[in-house]
């Protein structure tokens, strides 16, 4: 496949594009085929970004039935939409990004993402999950690094007025220039797994708090049975409760952790669709990054808050705590 080369009418559409970043790096972005699984905010703008970019398919995985809360932050469906005939959320996201870019093959998979097999992700170069359980994306993460290909691994995932992604790129080569010279460096990734592993104390003290955060409203759905996301305000206590009992067994400082940023977190669990905008430009640019192999990829971690307006990135793995 990697052989193939663009069609006329590819080189045509795509002009632009291959003046920005050459015919090799869209080569093989019309050719590789990308799977995402819930259709939030941000993951619908990461959508848009790479049917426009030209990748060559997209498959799309969420059976939940569209409704008002749902597409609050969809820009593909209106909000307006009373009848929407029974489709669940992919099948209406489905329908509207055909008509970003005719050229993209975008379908729909239905079932639960974690009960497929492992050689169902064959055929995909990336993988993006979004709004699923701590367990859920360490599953996912476990099967595409299982399988003889590489498969680059992201989640994605915004919350109030915060969001992060998470890359496992495996063992990744990409070129570099510096000045005159092409040179080839290469990154080795933990799994999600790993990464929520290391012992907190063992980080760096200038690691983002909202990993901690994170991390502490991950545990709390998982230990209270809740879907993510399903949390309010009123869960604040006991997820103050959790963290405590986590930092303690971390030995790890709870200021690190801050009250008032869980509360935030559990104030407004609903997205910002100008914090998913933000995210899904950054994922799309990654995916891109990973499929083209130029351009330096982020790794491992992307934090933003909107209320700073900062964006970070984060390399959490074993081999920088010094654990």
């Amino acid at each position: 496949m990697d052989s193939e080369e663009l069609t006329e009418q590819e080189t045509a559409l795509y002009d632009r594009q291959i003046r920005v970043w050459g015919v090799d790096a869209q080569r093989r972005l019309s050719k590789s085929h990308i799977l995402v699984s819930g259709m939030k905010g941000t993951v619908v703008e990461f959508c848009k970004n790479i049917v426009l970019a030209g990748v060559g398919s997209l498959t799309l995985i969420d059976d939940s039935p569209v409704n008002e809360e749902a597409v609050l932050a969809n820009f593909l469906i209106p909000l307006g939409e009373n009848d929407f005939g029974g489709k669940s959320l992919a099948e209406a996201c489905r329908d509207a990004l055909k008509e970003f870019n005719p050229m993209v093959r975008v379908s729909v998979e239905k079932g639960d993402l974690s009960s497929f097999e492992g050689d169902f992700f064959d055929k995909f170069s990336a993988v993006v999950v979004s709004g699923c359980s701590l367990a859920t994306k360490k599953l996912i993460n476990e099967k595409c690094r299982k399988r003889l290909k590489q498969i680059a691994f992201y989640t994605v995932d915004c919350r109030d007025s915060c969001g992060e992604i998470f890359v496992d790129l495996q063992s990744y080569t990409y070129t570099q220039k510096k000045l005159d010279d092409t040179i080839e460096r290469q990154l080795q990734y933990p799994s999600f797994e790993e990464v929520v592993s290391v012992p907190w104390k063992a980080l760096p003290r200038k690691v983002s708090k909202l990993y901690f955060a994170l991390r502490v409203l991950e545990k709390f759905e998982e230990v209270e049975g809740r879907k993510p996301g399903e949390v309010s305000i009123e869960d604040l206590q006991s997820a103050l409760k959790l963290k405590k009992e986590i930092c303690g067994g971390q030995s790890f400082n709870e200021v690190n952790v801050p009250d008032s940023l869980l509360e935030r977190l559990l104030q407004c669990n609903k997205e910002h669709p100008p914090v998913c905008a933000i995210l899904g430009g950054i994922l799309g640019q990654e995916v891109i990054k990973a499929i083209s192999g130029k351009g330096d990829p982020l790794k491992n971690f992307f934090f933003f808050d909107a209320v700073d307006g900062k964006g970070v990135i984060e390399d959490i793995s074993a081999q920088n705590s010094g654990a």
